[in-house]
C-alpha cells in the first residue's frame, strides 16, 4: 500500500475518535420506524421529519434517535413549547 494512502488511513483514524470536528449542515435521512417509513432532514439547523408527531411537537422520536446516534455532530433539537388549550 502507498505510504500516502496510508497516512490518510490514519488521519481517518483520528478524525473519527474527534467527531467534535464535525458538524452537520445538511442531512437527509429516510427513517424505517416499526409503522412506516419517515423523511428526517436537518437543513441550516433546522430539523424536520414527515411524522404527524413532529408536525405538532417539532421533535420526534426519529429526530431524537438521529441526534442520539450523531452526539454532537448535529444541531440540538429545541426544546418542545407547552401546547395551549
Amino acid at each position: 500500500m502507498q505510504s500516502s494512502l496510508i497516512g490518510k488511513i490514519e488521519k481517518a483514524r483520528v478524525y473519527a475518535s474527534e467527531p467534535h470536528r464535525m458538524h452537520v449542515d445538511h442531512l437527509k435521512v429516510t427513517f424505517h420506524g416499526e409503522n412506516s417509513d419517515h423523511d428526517v432532514e436537518i437543513l441550516d439547523d433546522a430539523w424536520s421529519c414527515s411524522c404527524g408527531f413532529f408536525a405538532t411537537w417539532q421533535v420526534c422520536s426519529h429526530t431524537m434517535a438521529i441526534e442520539r446516534v450523531m452526539n454532537g455532530m448535529v444541531p440540538p433539537l429545541p426544546l418542545p413549547q407547552a401546547q395551549s388549550a
